[in-house]
């Protein structure tokens, strides 16, 4: 379950601190009050875990000098700034200079939980990213990140290694939740750009105008930041959301494309997200931009469709969580394990986390069954209901292949502990564990 984002309420006046505090506490956001843009520059770093909402007119540093401030240290870090009746061509400037939006005061508690909303889930994109980047040094640690047994996924491995050798502008699609930006990171690390810059960039995060000076340009006076285009050179810019980008923007982006001339300048990994939609990328792009971008293509494989890897991934998602919560791990009964294997995952691997989160604090609290949490009408879990049968013999391996994987995970591969727990004598595990590709030596 994601941690509630900090929100960071920079105001003079005690009483406007005090209600947007209120106010977007009740709306399950995390937020700490500063008195001045002095005192709140020490407390907010360049990894800020939230975003901020500033005054713009404050004794002492005024809002202006505080956003530029607070864009030097980290230029992507959302900033929502609150300005009085009058003031709009200054909100109008801090919006050149990198601010987020602005609100005119008298405003709609509403419109700035809304606004809240969409600078929380861009600084959320960015910190996990930066993460990413952190923790994955070289191309073979992503690769364990990308897992599954399945024939689809066996060919996503092989796509990315050879397409990360390529030099030509990759298009991603796939639906929701598939994990196209964790394979846009591969491309990248397995790849001769490995050690060069990786910027990813949000098409659908950011206002049109905002959007065109982030990827082309011009730099402002007082911005350092590169424009993207410039800032990837020699590596890889990523743009999530592509079919974001409105006509103008696209055509921009085909001149810059046509201006460097070759990929092995600033590879561009274009991520599609409107299979949902029931259309295609190539229905919102303009076609030569559609047919630049999508030279080399990857389609990510829906979960429902990789079999067993749906239970190899919940299980794995369950042990990370009951170590998280320091609890035990929900055990999966064969029905359950079938209702797994057959729920159609319309938010697929994103989902499957919520739903392994949620089995754990289940198990912790000790009801609630797995069954419950794929038919819950909880908005952040859509109704499950289950698809066409498959053959029984398929289930029952799946579930059995599950049940030693597991045993001999928690024995750390004794196999004389998990005879005795499952009741087979030595050749039947042995049989079994061959039949279904396990190694004991993986468990120790």
């Amino acid at each position: 379950m994601a941690k509630a984002m900090k929100i960071a309420i920079v105001d003079d006046e005690k009483d406007m601190r005090q209600s947007i505090s209120q106010w977007l506490a009740l709306s399950g956001y995390d937020t700490e009050a500063f008195a001045s843009a002095e005192e709140a520059l020490k407390a907010i770093g360049p990894d800020y875990p939230g975003i901020v909402v500033s005054d713009i007119r404050m004794p002492g540093m005024d809002g202006m000098t505080f956003l530029k401030k607070l864009m030097g240290t980290d230029s992507s870090l959302p900033v929502i700034m609150i300005t009085g009746h009058g003031d709009v061509p200054m909100a109008v400037e801090a919006m050149r200079l990198g601010a987020f939006d602005f609100l005119e005061k008298p405003f709609n508690p509403d419109q700035m939980t809304r606004l809240a909303k969409r600078a929380s889930a861009q600084r959320r994109l960015t910190l996990d990213n930066r993460a990413l980047r952190r923790e994955l040094s070289d191309g073979g640690e992503i690769m364990k990140k990308i897992i599954g047994s399945s024939p689809s996924m066996e060919r996503l491995r092989e796509d990315i290694l050879d397409l990360g050798q390529a030099d030509g502008h990759v298009l991603i699609d796939g639906e929701t939740g598939t994990g196209k930006t964790l394979t846009a990171h591969a491309l990248h690390a397995v790849g001769a750009r490995a050690g060069k810059k990786f910027v990813l960039i949000s098409c659908s995060a950011l206002e049109e105008q905002a959007l065109s000076r982030r990827l082309f340009g011009p730099v402002l006076e007082d911005d350092t930041t590169l424009p993207a285009i410039e800032e990837a050179r020699g590596g890889t810019l990523v743009l999530e959301d592509i079919e974001a980008l409105s006509d103008a923007l696209q055509a921009q982006l085909l001149q810059a494309i046509n201006d460097q001339g070759t990929p092995s300048e600033t590879r561009i990994t274009a991520i599609c997200n409107m299979q949902d939609e029931g259309r295609t990328c190539e229905d919102a792009l303009r076609p030569d931009l559609f047919y630049r971008l999508a030279a080399l293509r990857i389609t990510m494989p829906p979960l429902r469709q990789r079999g067993e890897d749906i239970l190899t991934l919940f299980t794995s998602l369950c042990d990370q969580f009951a170590d998280e919560y320091g609890c035990d791990a929900p055990k999966v009964t064969a029905q359950e394990a079938a209702q797994l294997l057959q729920a159609p995952w319309p938010g697929n691997v994103r989902q499957l986390i919520n739903v392994a989160e949620r089995a754990v604090l289940q198990s912790r609290r000790g009801s609630g069954t797995i069954a419950s949490l794929l038919m819950s009408d909880n908005e952040e879990i859509r109704p499950v209901v289950t698809t066409e049968g498959k053959p029984l013999k398929e289930y029952v391996e799946h579930f059995e292949r599950m049940l030693i994987d597991n045993t001999m995970r928690r024995h750390k591969g004794s196999i004389s502990s998990v005879m005795e727990e499952l009741c087979l004598p030595r050749r039947t595990l042995n049989e079994k564990m061959a039949k279904y590709g396990l190694q004991r030596a993986d468990y120790l």
